[in-house]
């Protein structure tokens, strides 16, 4: 009897082609729009003034996620930088320093605290939820690859070399398929052009969804239509969450996520 194929051996995507990533060049003009579209962002739903946690992606440090926590402030939240430098992988001591960080937060306001993470980032903060849900309220990831092939992505060799974990083991990734028990919502593009697309697609379940941009991996963070998606869902009552509402005219901007 043949053995039945893993998820990993199974169904190998490949990262996003030339054209993608060539296409990832548009980063200033997605920044320009979030500028130009600012008195709109403004309408987004207000904020409660919990505190919300933002992690940038792979090699990116706080500088990348300020025009966010900006926004996010602007919105009525209390937002916090991971302030560990440059992400440079789960070297020794990132992971408890994250955890540390958390804790610190949650006592301060003593409220749950929203995790974003940009990348590599939502790794971590969906990592984070799963140790602590117990004071973790939501988490929103960008472009985060937790499922399908490790090298579906066209920075898997920069991730090896930086982090030196070899992308060929299951038991690093089989884990991270799974979605925290808080509310999850995976923001992903279909032009990424650093990860496949696949890789960010999230199920729907009762506390789980995913939300379709359209946008560069580079330029996520700062683009206006994941902003805004972003205030929607951080704006969610802390025990009567909802998927997103992507009726009327939002459903022009917001394209089926699970369509063919």
């Amino acid at each position: 009897m043949q053995k039945a194929h893993h998820w990993y051996d199974f169904n190998a995507l490949r990262p996003p082609g030339i054209l993608k990533l060539v296409l990832e060049a548009r980063l200033g003009w997605e920044y320009a729009a979030t500028v130009a579209a600012r008195p709109l962002l403004a309408m987004a739903p207000r904020g409660d003034g919990h505190p919300v946690l933002v992690l940038p992606g792979m090699l990116a440090g706080d500088l990348t996620t300020r025009p966010l926590r900006r926004y996010l402030k602007r919105q009525g939240y209390t937002p916090y930088a991971w302030e560990q430098g440059l992400n440079l992988g789960p070297r020794e001591g990132v992971i408890e320093a994250m955890l540390e960080r958390l804790k610190t937060i949650y006592l301060k306001h003593e409220r749950p605290v929203s995790l974003i993470g940009w990348s590599l980032g939502g790794l971590y903060a969906r990592e984070l939820a799963k140790a602590h849900p117990e004071i973790v309220r939501s988490v929103i990831t960008m472009g985060t690859p937790f499922t399908g092939h490790p090298k579906a992505t066209n920075a898997w060799r920069v991730y090896q070399f930086v982090t030196g974990h070899k992308l060929d083991r299951e038991d690093l990734h089989e884990p991270l398929r799974a979605p925290p028990p808080v509310p999850t919502t995976s923001i992903f593009s279909r032009t990424d052009g650093i990860v496949s697309w696949h890789c960010s697609l999230e199920h729907a379940t009762e506390h789980s969804e995913s939300i379709e941009v359209k946008a560069s991996h580079l330029g996520m963070g700062m683009n206006p239509l994941t902003l805004y998606a972003i205030a929607d869902r951080l704006a969610q009552p802390e025990h009567d969450w909802k998927p997103f509402d992507r009726s009327g005219v939002l459903a022009c901007l917001y394209p089926n996520p699970y369509r063919r």
